[in-house]
């Protein structure tokens, strides 16, 4: 039986490739603060992805002549809305927002990861295997 693919474990492990994905979007809205016209983007809430509501969006070749496209978006990641707080130059990134997002994605991280060693601690102590 392999415990990382039951129950608390499996969840924490999706919660943690959940945390990744945000980071880095996170990450793309900080590198474009000073782009004109950039609208940032955020996940959408785990609960949400958990809930299993979300379509892939595969790229479609509509003619003949079109490569296929490698790269697909996975339905998580959507565009905020335009605000009116933006600058003149029509950027919608507040560093501020952005820096509270990725210290609840890290705080969520962390206990996803909390939680996945204490569950594989566990599953070592069951199995008569020390710990180290």
């Amino acid at each position: 039986m392999d415990p990382t693919k039951t129950g608390p474990i499996a969840l924490a492990e999706q919660r943690l490739r959940w945390t990744e994905a945000r980071q880095r979007v996170l990450a793309q809205n900080i590198s474009n603060a000073d782009t004109p016209n950039y609208r940032p983007s955020d996940m959408q809430p785990f609960a949400k992805v958990l809930s299993g509501k979300l379509a892939e969006k595969q790229m479609v070749a509509t003619n003949a002549n079109h490569l296929q496209g490698s790269r697909h978006q996975d339905g998580r990641t959507i565009k905020e809305r335009i605000s009116a707080g933006r600058d003149p130059s029509g950027n919608a990134v507040s560093l501020e927002r952005e820096a509270l997002r990725v210290a609840d994605t890290d705080s969520a991280h962390a206990t996803a990861l909390s939680v996945r060693r204490r569950y594989m601690s566990m599953f070592m102590t069951a199995l008569g295997r020390p710990q180290s």
